[in-house]
């Protein structure tokens, strides 16, 4: 009987995949081998049409957990009352960039809600190039900020058809394990920013700003010495450009330590962009800065969004920060987080496939090689772990510039608890996997 349920769950799940290329297209993404058929989430868990429970290490969508009742009852609440444009007069938007923005540097004091990151992105773009009146922007070679023209750009995963434009440089992206001596004070990545400046001026573009990632997240999250973007940063600004923090990842509190990335390392930037995590998985994302650039970028462009910041997506966006303060969620990441990473380390002296162990708050993960003396990336291996986790009841995955190092980054809630399932389950995975050539 379970034999033949197995193969009717199978039958349904292939063709819900011929149905999904037919009508999205052959190369829409899915994770793992064996796609999961979600149907219902609630807090950490996640739940497939058998009925089987996942635990979400993995959604930074659902930052508060999955269908957090205080967002779903201010979602209804507002929608049933009014949604409409920002060109009418309406609070609730003001309240939300109010409580947003008293959470950066007092310089960092107004907003544009959008729908995504890669908008929030894409406006960075422009408000660093209206502030400047130039061009030139530089990223890391292994960084994703979206899928606009412009954005995508920046990404080395797809070249750009008819190839990179000429404003765009790309810096290596730092590696702290295999070579920690160019982390040690940031110095080479500083002088990476220098000579990307020095090519843009010699082609007569010049800098409109860089934008980072403060926890450099799809680089694989290396560990970054206090200080490491300092010189960097200074040289961009000494150039009269501007430097943009994308927050998807690190902000909301994720790190623990800190409610932005950038804070946590130790800087402050001319624009913070924001997505995911602040609706909880409703379409809302933002865009901060100060009011002299938000004034500059205003006279250069008539920018206006449709959705962006309607009521009930400020409404949303508004429950999440109520949700973040009451349940002290980002005093939860810094606890969970740093007794998870307490777990995953030991299992370094069993799985001689991890070469080294990182994070902060609730994004921590592993790097995992073929062989430690070598450092060689094992990507084959972590791509088998991430399947073999979701077979056990574990949704996670992998990034990192050779996509070998495992990402953790569960919603906001995961307990201890969470963290010894996880752990345990990726200790008997990693004594499966661990010894296959990859």
């Amino acid at each position: 009987m379970a034999y033949s349920q197995e193969k009717v769950g199978q039958q349904n799940e292939e063709a819900l995949v011929s149905r999904r290329s037919r009508l999205l297209g052959a190369k829409s993404q899915l994770f793992y081998d064996e796609p999961v058929h979600l149907v219902r989430g609630e807090g950490v868990w996640l739940y497939d049409a058998d009925g089987r429970k996942y635990l979400d290490a993995y959604n930074n969508v659902a930052h508060v957990g999955h269908c957090h009742p205080h967002v779903v009852e201010a979602l209804c609440r507002q929608a049933s009352l009014l949604n409409t444009h920002t060109r009418y007069l309406h609070t609730t938007i003001l309240d939300y960039v109010e409580r947003l923005t008293a959470t950066f540097d007092a310089s960092l004091s107004t907003a544009i809600l959008t729908c995504t990151g890669s908008e929030a992105n894409d406006i960075a773009l422009r408000m660093a190039q209206a502030a400047t009146g130039r061009m030139g922007i530089i990223a890391t070679d292994a960084t994703y900020h979206g899928n606009t023209s412009a954005v995508s750009q920046l990404s080395t995963r797809m070249p750009p058809i008819g190839g990179r434009a000429r404003h765009v440089r790309l810096l290596p992206a730092p590696d702290s394990y295999r070579h920690p001596e160019a982390m040690a004070n940031g110095k080479a990545f500083g002088d990476a920013v220098r000579e990307a400046i020095a090519s843009l001026e010699q082609d007569g573009i010049g800098l409109s700003g860089i934008i980072l990632c403060p926890l450099l997240a799809n680089e694989g999250f290396p560990a970054l010495p206090s200080g490491f973007f300092d010189g960097a940063l200074r040289a961009v600004r000494e150039a009269g450009g501007l430097v943009i923090a994308d927050e998807v990842q690190p902000g909301f509190g994720r790190t623990g330590s800190h409610f932005w990335g950038h804070q946590r390392v130790g800087f402050v930037p001319d624009i913070v962009t924001m997505g995911k995590p602040m609706g909880n998985g409703h379409p809302v994302a933002a865009v901060a800065t100060t009011r002299d650039i938000l004034a500059t970028f205003r006279d250069a462009f008539r920018y206006f969004n449709t959705f962006g910041g309607n009521p009930v997506s400020s409404a949303v966006a508004n429950a999440v920060l109520d949700v973040l303060e009451q349940e002290d969620l980002v005093a939860n990441a810094r606890d969970v987080g740093a007794y998870a990473q307490g777990l995953l380390r030991p299992l370094a002296d069993r799985h001689e496939c991890i070469g080294e162990v990182r994070g902060a708050g609730l994004f921590f993960g592993a790097e995992l090689v073929r062989d430690r003396k070598t450092r060689e990336p094992a990507s084959g291996i972590a791509e088998q772990v991430a399947n073999r986790m979701r077979h056990r009841g574990v949704l996670m995955g992998k990034t990192g510039i050779h996509g070998n190092v495992l990402k953790i980054r569960p919603p906001m809630p995961f307990s201890r608890d969470d963290a010894a399932f996880l752990i345990g389950t990726l200790d008997e995975v990693l004594g499966e996997v661990g010894g296959v050539p990859a």
